[in-house]
């Protein structure tokens, strides 16, 4: 949808807007499920949506919240509408208290770095690359995607979404690209 809005005000010599430089907003979703759910019906459309932590002002449940471009709310919630998803609420960014936090935390070891996501964690040895350990969670496919991914390069490692199917996974499979840009932005890790 996003991307049909730009060529249309292309079309018609208007500017399209610029998502990177638009105050932002985010979605409230009463389950992660949700979350999970509108951030791909949203990426499809062509919208530049991030998860992240909500501020502690504004947890419900849910540990999630999907930002999006304020000034494409219409847009987005029409995208929504046809997935049949309704956020709790949408918040604009008015101010740092507001701000989403990010669902990383990063931890330096020295020899190794964690990423961690939500209450999912994955370490990498920095000198190799290698995936070290995988851990936390409590769903069933994470003691088997850590058995697969453990001993593996971050670099080309199979995703964990490939073989996962449960909120964790979806959790490890944030870290795991996180600690896989990580190592590729500084070339050896965090």
């Amino acid at each position: 949808m996003l991307k049909q809005l730009t060529s249309w005000l292309r079309k018609r010599g208007g500017t399209p807007p610029d998502p990177s430089a638009a105050d932002k907003g985010f979605l409230v979703f009463q389950h992660t499920g949700e979350v999970i759910r509108a951030e791909r019906s949203l990426q499809a459309a062509g919208f530049a949506v991030e998860v992240k932590g909500p501020p502690p002002e504004l947890r419900t449940g849910c540990d999630m919240v999907v930002t999006f471009p304020l000034i494409m709310e219409s847009a987005v919630r029409r995208v929504l509408e046809k997935e049949h998803l309704s956020p709790m609420s949408a918040v604009p960014v008015s101010g740092p208290l507001l701000e989403p936090v990010s669902l990383y935390r990063v931890k330096d070891y020295g020899d190794w770095f964690m990423v961690q996501a939500a209450n999912v964690k994955i370490t990498v040895e920095r000198a190799s690359g290698r995936i070290v350990n995988v851990s936390g969670g409590g769903c069933p496919d994470v003691p088997y995607l850590a058995s697969v991914l453990t001993g593996q390069s971050i670099e080309g490692a199979e995703e964990p979404r490939v073989q996962g199917h449960t909120l964790c996974s979806y959790a490890l499979q944030k870290a795991f690209l996180e600690a896989r840009r990580l190592w590729r932005q500084k070339g050896d890790g965090a």
